[in-house]
């Protein structure tokens, strides 16, 4: 099946073509990250209407770059939540409307289930596994049975991680969004320089939380007579992120360990993180975990990472009608078809 999907969730426009779910014929972002930088964080009503202004020239080249027409588009995806409202409802309406066009079958997909099942595209993974979704929105430990088949063992009860990166960096200065350049300072910093708190480590759930993080790091600034430069601002963004990867690390291990399970697949933005990544290898290498890493390519928001459940779905005949919503709140044991 060729399938056109479209991702709207926030602040990056994005179509892509995919084949049978799996090959990858075109994959197109357009960001808006300069233009919320100036307001350090992402706007709504921004968002949507740079959505509306980029929506059409995204899937046209999308198309171009597949080398395909709309003729031959078998079937439409569409991330149909969680997200801003407004941003997913230029998706869905567009999706909607090319659905109804072309009289092909239409799918809403949940935005996380993309995330987890993105690295599908290069290499599957046997089901049973775990999966961490970590991104600016979202932290999320699942167990994963199957395609539709989810169930949640543990979420952030506050700020998400790349959150917290992102508002951490701006306290530093760094700019929106910093979670990246916090990494590459981290990389020639010492870990050890401060000690940060790692919070709910303790407390026998799967849960976290990071608000207090990030207020530990506020606290610290407080204390200092002008913000930390060169070595110092390195140790400092090395010690936050040792902090934020050993609750990641650990929750995650008590999470393999309490499910019997030795899959882990990782996706969201904040998988890109380089520390996360080497932590999370060492720690399957020492447990015997098979380990999936989305690549970077596929670990920010993107239209592509849709296909691989919207494929089994349209598959099965599982298919959407025209009354298909957005939904801004949407919990992903919700969202799952089981297929036949």
């Amino acid at each position: 099946m060729l399938l056109l999907t479209i991702e709207t969730s926030c602040d990056e426009t994005a179509a892509a073509v995919v084949r049978d779910g799996r090959q990858i014929l075109s994959n197109v972002v357009s960001s808006q990250v300069a233009i919320h930088a100036e307001y350090g964080g992402v706007v709504p009503e921004i968002a949507s209407r740079k959505h509306l202004e980029m929506i059409t020239p995204v899937i046209r080249q999308a198309l171009e770059q597949a080398g395909v027409c709309l003729e031959q588009i078998e079937g439409v995806a569409v991330t149909r939540g969680p997200g801003l409202l407004g941003a997913l409802l230029v998706g869905v309406s567009m999706a909607k409307s090319l659905s109804l066009a072309r009289a092909v079958p239409l799918v809403g997909v949940h935005h996380i289930e993309g995330h987890l099942l993105a690295g599908f595209l290069e290499q599957p993974v046997t089901f049973p596994f775990l999966a961490l979704v970590v991104s600016g929105g979202h932290t999320h430990l699942y167990r994963v049975d199957g395609i539709g088949q989810y169930r949640t063992l543990g979420r952030t009860i506050d700020d998400a991680v790349g959150e917290a990166f992102d508002k951490s960096a701006t306290l530093l200065g760094l700019g929106y969004p910093g979670g990246a350049l916090i990494d590459k300072l981290a990389q020639s910093g010492d870990p050890a320089a401060i000690k940060f708190p790692r919070p709910l480590m303790h407390d026998g759930s799967l849960n976290f939380s990071f608000s207090g993080l990030k207020t530990a790091v506020l606290t610290y600034l407080k204390k200092q007579p002008q913000l930390p430069r060169d070595q110092a601002l390195h140790d400092l963004c090395a010690s936050f992120q040792a902090a934020v990867c050993e609750v990641l690390v650990k929750k995650t291990a008590a999470a393999l360990q309490q499910e019997g399970l030795t899959r882990l697949v990782v996706g969201g933005g904040v998988a890109c993180n380089s520390g996360l990544r080497s932590a999370l290898q060492g720690l399957c290498d020492k447990s015997g975990i098979e380990l999936q890493l989305a690549p970077p390519k596929l670990c920010g928001d993107n239209a592509a990472m849709l296909a691989v459940a919207a494929d089994a779905y349209l598959s099965a005949g599982s298919a959407d009608d025209l009354s298909l919503d957005a939904i801004a709140t949407w919990p992903l044991d919700q969202a799952g078809r089981v297929l036949g």
